[in-house]
């Protein structure tokens, strides 16, 4: 994991369509924290500092330091809710987590060397992604921001499947923790349209 994000949170008691709407006017986003042993609060954090943190990939599968008055707590963003046609987080849900405890993240998968993938250089094939994320469960400090899928040796016709991905020690899939049936394919080489493209002869 890279650098510690830290975000400032303000505890509100008033709730309601009403009261999230003077949030959002003054710039604010209505937010909730649950999770571990303490009752949901809610909390406001400046929509500014937010967006400025979502610019980051990481942001979405990093522990944050969430600071409130009276201490700090350790939480991951478990969701975000945007407005449908304007650049605007209308509301946040945050879970606290717990050293000892493992939970459940979605990572996003980081696609390498495409464009010199064999079934696509040589083939003339072309990749499909048939996942952007895997659901992984770990303990929040083993949490990677990403996970990489190389398709430098894929062929046409090849998938590269939840069992290939090589997770960082402590990261389980939790798709496959159900069963082999799980192993679903995150991408795959397709044939050029009219067949697979014959290797050029050297």
């Amino acid at each position: 994991m890279s650098g510690e994000f830290v975000l400032n949170a303000v505890a509100r008691g008033d709730v309601g369509k009403g009261a999230s709407r003077r949030l959002r006017n003054d710039d604010l986003v209505p937010a909730i924290v649950y999770g571990g042993t303490k009752d949901p609060s809610n909390i406001s954090v400046s929509h500014r500092e937010l967006v400025k943190a979502l610019e980051n990939e990481a942001f979405f599968s990093h522990l944050i330091t969430l600071k409130l008055e009276g201490g700090a707590e350790e939480v991951i963003l478990k969701d975000l809710q945007r407005h449908p046609a304007r650049p605007r987080i209308l509301h946040a849900d945050f879970q606290r987590v717990s050293r000892d405890r493992k939970i459940h993240v979605h990572i996003p998968l980081h696609f390498i060397n495409q464009e010199k993938c064999r079934g696509v250089k040589d083939q003339g094939g072309m990749i499909q992604h048939n996942a952007v994320e895997v659901h992984v469960s770990c303990l929040p400090q083993d949490l990677p921001e990403f996970i990489e899928v190389d398709m430098l040796s894929c062929e046409v016709g090849d998938s590269v499947h939840l069992s290939d991905l090589k997770l960082p020690a402590g990261v389980e899939s939790v798709e496959l923790s159900h069963g082999p049936e799980h192993d679903l394919p995150v991408a795959t080489v397709l044939a050029p349209k009219g067949g697979v493209a014959e290797e050029t002869a050297s």
